[in-house]
C-alpha cells in the first residue's frame, strides 16, 4: 500500500470506485422504476427534499463533530498561513471557478451544450467553488505531513466564515446567470445543512470529551461514525443518479465535459496557494494544508444546496456530483506533488 493512501479508511480510499458503482446503480434504478420514482422528489418541506435532507445530515454531522472551536485561540501563531487560506478560499476561488465554468460551459463547449444546460452546469460549479473543504482536508493534511494544529485552526475559522460568506457569494455569482435564485431557499439550505449539524457536532464534541475522554472519542467514537458519512453520501448518489439516469444515458460525454474545468480549477487553486506560501516564506507544514483546503471542496454542502435550489434531476446537481467523482484521485495527486516539493 502506498504511503499516500495509508491514512484513508477503506471507503474513503476507494471513494471514486464507490461513486462509479453508485452511478451505475442509480441509473439502473431509475431505468427500472421509471416515472414511479418521481414521488420521492415531491417529498418536500419548505423547498427541502426530506429524504435527501436526512441523508445530508448523516453526511455532514460526522465531519462537524470533529471540529474543536477552542483551537481558534491559537490563530495568531500562524497568521500568514491563515491569511492564505482565507484569501484564496473567499476572495479568489469562487470567482476563478465561475470564470472557468463560464469559459468552458458557455464558450468552449457551446457546440455541445444548450445555453440552459450550460447555465445549470455553471451554477453547480459555482456552488462547488463557494464551499471549500471542511473535513477531508484533515486527511490531505495528514498525508502531506502538514501541521495538524494549524489544520484544525483553519478548518474552524473557515467554517465560521462559511456561515457568513457562502450565501452572499453564491447569490452574487448565480445572479449573473439567467437562472432565478430563491434567496430564502439558499438561506434555508445553509441553516439546515451547515448551522444545525455544526451546532449538533459541537455540542456532541464537548459532551463526549467531557464524559468519555479524548482517547475514547478519537479511538472509538469517530471510527464508528466514519462509515455513516460515506454510506449516506453513496445513498444520496444512488438517489441522485436515479433521477439523472435518463440524461446520462443520453449524454454520457457530459460527465467528461464537466470534469475538465473542475479539475483545472483544483490544480490552479493549489498552485496559487502554494506559490503564495513560498513567497511569504510560510513553513511547509503550514503551506501544505493551506493549499489543500482551498483545492478540495465541501461537496456535501454543494450537492445539498444544488438539490434544494435546482432539483434532483438538474444539471447543477450533476455538476456537484462530478466534483465528488474527481475529488479523491485529484487530491491524492496533489498530496504527491506537495511531498515532492517539500522544503
Amino acid at each position: 500500500m502506498s504511503e499516500e493512501t495509508q491514512g484513508i479508511g477503506f471507503f474513503e480510499k476507494y471513494l471514486t470506485l464507490w461513486v462509479i458503482l453508485c452511478i451505475v446503480a442509480g441509473i439502473g434504478l431509475g431505468w427500472l422504476a421509471g416515472d414511479s420514482i418521481s414521488f420521492i422528489s415531491n417529498m418536500e418541506l419548505y423547498h427541502v427534499n426530506i429524504p435527501v435532507a436526512i441523508l445530508i445530515w448523516l453526511m455532514v454531522y460526522p465531519m462537524m463533530v470533529q471540529i474543536d472551536f477552542n483551537s481558534i485561540k491559537d490563530v495568531r501563531n500562524n497568521a500568514k498561513g491563515l491569511g492564505i487560506t482565507l484569501s484564496v478560499n473567499w476572495l479568489i476561488k469562487p470567482f476563478t471557478m465561475a470564470f472557468f465554468a463560464w469559459l468552458f460551459f458557455d464558450k468552449i463547449y457551446a457546440a455541445w451544450l444548450t445555453p440552459e444546460l450550460a447555465d445549470e452546469y455553471i451554477a453547480g460549479a459555482i456552488l462547488l467553488g463557494a464551499a471549500p473543504c471542511t473535513a477531508m482536508v484533515f486527511v490531505w493534511s495528514y498525508l502531506s505531513k502538514g501541521d495538524p494544529n494549524f489544520t484544525l485552526v483553519q478548518v474552524a475559522v473557515n467554517d465560521l466564515v462559511l456561515l457568513i460568506a457562502f450565501v452572499p457569494i453564491v447569490k452574487f455569482l448565480l445572479g449573473i446567470t439567467d437562472l432565478i435564485i430563491p434567496y430564502e431557499v439558499l438561506v434555508t439550505s445553509v441553516v439546515i445543512f451547515v448551522v444545525i449539524p455544526l451546532a449538533a457536532g459541537y455540542l456532541t464534541n464537548r459532551w463526549l470529551l467531557k464524559t468519555r475522554g479524548e482517547a475514547w472519542f478519537k479511538g472509538t467514537f469517530l471510527p464508528r461514525l466514519r462509515p455513516v458519512s460515506i454510506t449516506a453520501l453513496l445513498s444520496t448518489l444512488v438517489l441522485l443518479f436515479a433521477f439523472q439516469g435518463e440524461h446520462i444515458i443520453a449524454q454520457p460525454f457530459n460527465i467528461l465535459l464537466i470534469a475538465i474545468p473542475l479539475t483545472i480549477q483544483t490544480y490552479f487553486i493549489f498552485f496559487l496557494a502554494w506559490a503564495s506560501g513560498r513567497w511569504l516564506k510560510v513553513p511547509y507544514q503550514i503551506c501544505a494544508p493551506a493549499a489543500m483546503i482551498g483545492s478540495s471542496n465541501f461537496f456535501e454542502l454543494s450537492v445539498a444546496v444544488a438539490i434544494a435550489l435546482f432539483g434532483l434531476n438538474s444539471g447543477a446537481s450533476l455538476a456537484t456530483v462530478v466534483g465528488v467523482l474527481i475529488e479523491v484521485p485529484v487530491m491524492l495527486s496533489l498530496v504527491k506533488i506537495a511531498k515532492r516539493w517539500r522544503y
